[in-house]
């Protein structure tokens, strides 16, 4: 496939995610493992941010801990997704449509933000890197993240683990009468995604693989 072929621009992203939004909130009930695992020695005050919260199961976490949550999504149709949860989980955050790389957020914003399984829908080096970038923007100087990309670790790719740059490639989403969705992903090679932390200008804490993902801790 080659790279015209790829619907990577935001609006693409966003009328895949609008289209799946039902049953791919059906599918991700529960938080991630490491999301629980971050989230479990940090202190809970002041204000928590949520960059492509999908159907809010991790801004749900947030809301348990701290003052006031911001879950922001690219996807009406998952914000509304996320608005459901909230009426039958008794939770609140503030739910905002937005793009990752452009966070219509004010700097030093926040005590902690998430960005999980986001940046590689972005459509390019420079947006992933922006997108980076506007999470150390927001976050309050004491502040913390956890940022997540899928990873040429994953078994469902070929590529290997160790190399120097990862891939564009289209995963297919399957909804209950068949039709497939394609969706743009960047998969990234560990040392690419901690590359992109570092031009960011990121304090990296911690930067992992683990279920086929990467994984950083970071600060600024």
């Amino acid at each position: 496939m080659s790279d015209d072929d790829l619907a990577r621009a935001p609006e693409d992203v966003r009328e895949v995610y609008d289209e799946i939004a039902s049953h791919f909130a059906k599918t991700r009930r529960y938080p991630w493992p490491e999301v629980e695992d971050f989230l479990a020695v940090v202190e809970g005050d002041g204000a928590a941010l949520d960059v492509g919260c999908g159907n809010g199961r991790h801004a749900e976490l947030l809301a348990e801990r701290f003052d006031s949550v911001v879950a922001l999504d690219l996807s009406r149709g998952l914000l509304r997704e996320a608005q459901s949860r909230m009426v039958v989980e008794g939770w609140t955050a503030e739910t905002v449509q937005g793009d990752a790389a452009t966070l219509p957020v004010r700097d030093d914003a926040v005590a902690l933000a998430l960005s999980i399984a986001t940046i590689h829908h972005l459509p390019d080096r420079e947006a992933r890197v922006e997108s980076l970038r506007e999470i150390g923007r927001v976050l309050h100087p004491d502040g913390r993240a956890l940022v997540s990309a899928w990873s040429t670790a994953h078994d469902r790719f070929e590529s290997s683990a160790d190399a120097a740059v990862g891939f564009d490639t289209t995963v297919d989403w399957t909804l209950p009468g068949g039709e497939t969705i394609p969706r743009f992903y960047h998969v990234y090679a560990p040392a690419e995604f901690d590359a992109d932390l570092a031009r960011a200008g990121l304090q990296v804490d911690d930067s992992y693989v683990s279920s086929g993902n990467c994984y950083a801790e970071v600060r600024i």
